[in-house]
């Protein structure tokens, strides 16, 4: 299974530059399908207006250093970290399926286009990818998804804001179940799992612009938008003082609350929303 190319093995029946091509087009329609979602939602104009008032309405300019140190600042936390997920597990899902993916997208491309010679460290890594993503994945799906959670609807109800992620699981589920069929010698299961495995992938790669996979690339440009807007005194138009500031407790409209301790206690975060 580990030493067994599946897309090398499958260039016996089905071409190998035909297969190329279909990822050549998944990448195209990736592209194309981000650009469209910029366009039909305007979110490059919004992005670059709301960029521009929170330039002027900024207390200091920012030079081109900082703006580089904000971008690095951005890539190791946002980015490379998920440091914004307050929920443990939910980063640790969602670090488990970014990382998985992005190793099973290089080694698809290195299998693909490497073919018999692709090294058996490309193999394992594409397995290895698809089992990172089934495990942030599937936690995600059953156990920290809001609905299923905290609202006690079933892992099984589906709504149109799950495509992106039934999708992926689906092409790593079925290119899992494909390489070890075709690993094995073959078989009927082995073309039922390769259909089932090119549909989820058409349909991850082909629905970008319906679907949320186009945010991986808007997620780090907002973060670094609102660390500029923090850094140049804007802060989105929101307050900047702490609660046990003179000033802002004075602007407090619940007059209870103004004189109140810092350390009040953890209030609604005592204990998971669990009460359904």
């Amino acid at each position: 299974m580990f030493t067994t190319n599946p897309f090398a093995e499958l260039s016996a029946t089905i071409p190998s530059g035909l297969i190329q091509a279909y990822v050549i087009l998944m990448i195209l329609l990736v592209v194309g399908g981000t650009l469209y979602d910029v366009w039909h939602k305007g979110s490059a104009k919004y992005f670059f207006d709301n960029w521009n008032r929170t330039q002027a309405k900024g207390a200091r300019s920012i030079g081109g250093g900082e703006v580089a140190s904000l971008a690095v600042q951005t890539v190791a936390k946002e980015v490379l970290t998920s440091a914004e997920f307050c929920n443990r597990d939910r980063r640790i899902a969602h670090l488990l399926t970014m990382y998985g993916f992005i190793l099973y997208l290089i080694a698809t491309i290195s299998l693909v286009f490497g073919g018999a010679e692709a090294s058996g460290f490309m193999i394992s890594l594409w397995y290895l990818g698809a089992l990172l993503v089934c495990g942030g994945g599937y936690w995600f799906w059953f156990f920290i998804r809001v609905d299923v959670a905290a609202e006690g609807q079933s892992p099984f109800r589906l709504v149109s804001a799950d495509l992106f992620v039934l999708s992926l699981l689906g092409t790593v589920t079925f290119g899992i179940l494909w390489g070890i069929c075709q690993s094995a010698g073959g078989g009927a299961l082995t073309g039922i799992f390769l259909i089932l495995y090119v549909i989820a992938a058409t349909v991850l790669f082909g629905s970008v612009p319906w679907s949320k996979f186009a945010h991986m690339f808007f997620k780090p440009a907002a973060a670094l938008q609102k660390r500029m807007a923090m850094a140049n005194g804007s802060a989105l138009n929101l307050p900047t003082l702490s609660r046990d500031d003179p000033e802002q407790q004075k602007r407090h409209s619940m007059e209870l609350l103004r004189d109140a301790p810092m350390d009040m206690g953890l209030g609604i975060k005592r204990e998971a929303p669990r009460h359904y």
